[in-house]
């Protein structure tokens, strides 16, 4: 097999090699079937059979908690930027939104085209560059749910911590962090995540919510646009991105065989204690953008002297084989996007090609 690269994408994203490989031997020919899961009806017991599994394997590495169901849906984290007001923020209600970056900003937006919406905590001060303090919120009565971001993937920012919202719903945007490491799903009201990041690939989005939360939708919003309805057809209310649902079953298995999320968590934390190290040890060469309190161990953003050094730090990792290390075009700089499926291998080659970098440039 070719060399593979060193792939820091923020999303679409690396994915496990054994993940890729298993895929590949089940392509063409699905356990016997003489079809790929990519043809097959999503009516068909087979497909479902995968589609109830995924569903279950999900909710089980979260411990099971009771009253939880998963929907695969589509449209990505932009789509449930819409989808979460539209079902939640009616009449009489406000929506609180803790404002901690670029993709915070983003769903804040869409609400605000649906009802009215205030802002519970904010770190824009700082220029996001640290998560809000949420430790101490205080919500009005008529709050209809408090959501965050939970990891930032432009700035590199990431809450270590979640707040208790009592009996006020806590939605969670966790695209970019999910499974990264164990959480108390019963926190949360509904956690959404595109898959691109930490799941599989793009193409679905995952939904876990609290049952309740999934019933009587407002009756004048669109029909695929309500939770009910999906939560009622087990997300089998229209074509499911079936190949995609099917590597989410497969990266939960891989999530599992790593020691679930207690062993990927261990990992992260190696991986990321590596590369925040190369960065602080630098002797200012490498400056990490954001305050160590909030440091994201998915994605670690850092900058250099300059722009034409940084313009040169790509050039030249690129001739390495590094993939994917521009920081967004928003902000500039430079990130490593270091999710699960990023091996430790790859931060290591990281972190020496960074040494050999200030070498010749220092």
């Amino acid at each position: 097999m070719s060399k593979r690269a060193y792939n820091f994408n923020a999303g679409p994203a690396a994915l496990p090699l054994e993940v890729l490989e298993r895929a590949q031997a089940e392509f063409v020919d699905y356990q016997g079937t003489g079809m790929s899961i990519m043809e097959m009806s999503h009516r068909g017991a087979v497909y479902e059979g995968v589609h109830n599994e995924a569903s279950s394997r999900l909710l089980n590495l979260l411990g099971n908690p009771e009253g939880y169901k998963v929907l695969f849906l589509q449209g990505g984290a932009s789509t449930q930027f819409a989808m979460a007001p539209m079902n939640f923020l009616t009449e009489g209600k406000t929506a609180g939104y803790v404002k901690s970056g670029s993709w915070a900003s983003k769903a804040i937006k869409e609400a605000k085209l649906i009802g009215n919406t205030f802002i519970a905590a904010s770190s824009e001060e700082n220029k996001y560059m640290s998560m809000p303090d949420v430790s101490n919120l205080v919500l009005p009565e008529n709050t209809a749910y408090l959501h965050l971001t939970s990891n930032e993937t432009i700035e590199g920012t990431q809450f270590h911590e979640f707040p208790d919202t009592g009996n006020i719903p806590l939605i969670a945007d966790m695209s970019s962090d999910i499974l990264c490491r164990p959480f108390d799903l019963t926190k949360f009201g509904l956690v959404y995540a595109g898959a691109q990041k930490n799941l599989g690939p793009s193409g679905v989005t995952v939904v876990l919510a609290r049952e309740e939360l999934l019933q009587n939708s407002p009756s004048h919003i669109p029909t695929v646009l309500r939770y009910d309805t999906h939560a009622e057809n087990n997300s089998l209310y229209n074509t499911p991105p079936s190949f995609a649902i099917y590597m989410v079953n497969q990266v939960l298995k891989w999530i599992e065989e790593q020691g679930s999320l207690e062993g990927i968590e261990k990992k992260n934390r190696e991986k990321a204690n590596l590369l925040y190290n190369a960065i602080d040890e630098s002797s200012g060469f490498f400056r990490g953008c954001v305050d160590a309190a909030s440091r994201s161990t998915m994605n670690v953003t850092f900058r250099l002297g300059s722009e034409e050094l940084e313009k040169q730090f790509i050039k030249e990792s690129e001739k390495e084989g590094f993939v994917g290390l521009k920081g967004h075009r928003s902000v500039g700089g430079l990130r490593a996007s270091i999710y699960n499926a990023v091996p430790y291998e790859s931060i290591k080659a990281l972190v020496d090609f960074m040494s050999q970098f200030q070498k010749s440039h220092g």
